[in-house]
């Protein structure tokens, strides 16, 4: 069985075939998945999809491109929305410096706040980081240092200090679409070389979709892709791969109740 441990159900792409989703995500051997928020003004939806299946869970949180207009200076709201027998994550939240779409200040105020609640709520911090490593890795361990918080890098594919410093706060990483594509090289060598007591794989869908879907509409179904993939790198079975991080997931994700997989 295989966790997609993020994806965005809510987004319009996948809404529009919602019970398809699902349906070619269980013949894929996908049991779980979590979609993740990225506005608290979009939140109920998010959460919605999660009411109305088992095996999935979400997440509640702000993305960095929303942190100009929702950008959250305490965790109050969060922590509130994190009460939600179904909400099993904060986030995804961090830092975005390629886009810039809200100010570096913003963002980084913003990210402390989730951080505030993952501690608060004992919840995973799901974070997002791109063209930002040292600027994360560093508030990632100043907060560290106030009080440990569980957390993981979402959609990797950072420099490796980024993962190292992830890894020595207790992280967990998780692998995206992208380790397959052709440029990757430099990712596959880093992903070789991280724990697999520490991996997790998604599908970030529908965005990356992975070799061999490349150009379609990504779905929690081609998460086996990237899993097949990863278990290459690894030189794992697939079987254990998706033992690993499905242990990994559970034990990342302890709201999350295996039970209700399909």
């Amino acid at each position: 069985m295989l966790i997609d441990s993020h994806c965005h159900l809510d987004f319009p792409e996948l809404t529009s075939d919602e019970s398809g989703v699902l349906a070619r995500a269980r013949t894929a051997g996908v049991g779980g998945m979590l979609t993740i928020g990225t506005r608290l003004d979009q939140f109920e939806r998010v959460r919605a999809i999660a009411e109305r299946h088992d095996n999935v869970w979400c997440s509640v949180g702000v993305h960095p491109h929303e942190a100009k207009e929702e950008g959250q200076r305490t965790p109050d709201r969060l922590i509130e929305a994190a009460r939600h027998p179904k909400v099993v994550g904060i986030g995804e939240t961090g830092l975005d410096f390629f886009y810039e779409h809200s100010p570096r200040a913003e963002q980084a105020e913003s990210f402390r706040a989730h951080i505030a609640a993952s501690r608060e709520t004992g919840l995973p911090l799901i974070v997002h980081t791109r063209d930002a490593d040292a600027e994360t890795g560093d508030i990632l361990e100043e907060e560290y240092a106030k009080g440990a918080f569980p957390g993981l890098i979402h959609c990797f594919s950072s420099g490796r200090a980024v993962a190292e410093r992830a890894l020595a706060l207790g992280l967990y990483v998780s692998i995206s679409g992208i380790v397959t594509f052709k440029a990757a090289e430099d990712l596959r060598t880093i992903v070789r070389d991280l724990p697999l007591d520490r991996l997790l794989v998604e599908t970030d869908a529908p965005y990356l979709a992975p070799i061999p879907k490349r150009g379609k509409t990504n779905e929690p179904a081609y998460v086996a892709h990237t899993a097949a993939k990863v278990a290459e790198l690894k030189g794992v079975s697939l079987a254990d791969l998706e033992a690993a991080t499905t242990d990994n997931f559970f034990r990342l994700f302890t709201k999350a109740e295996r039970s209700r997989c399909a």
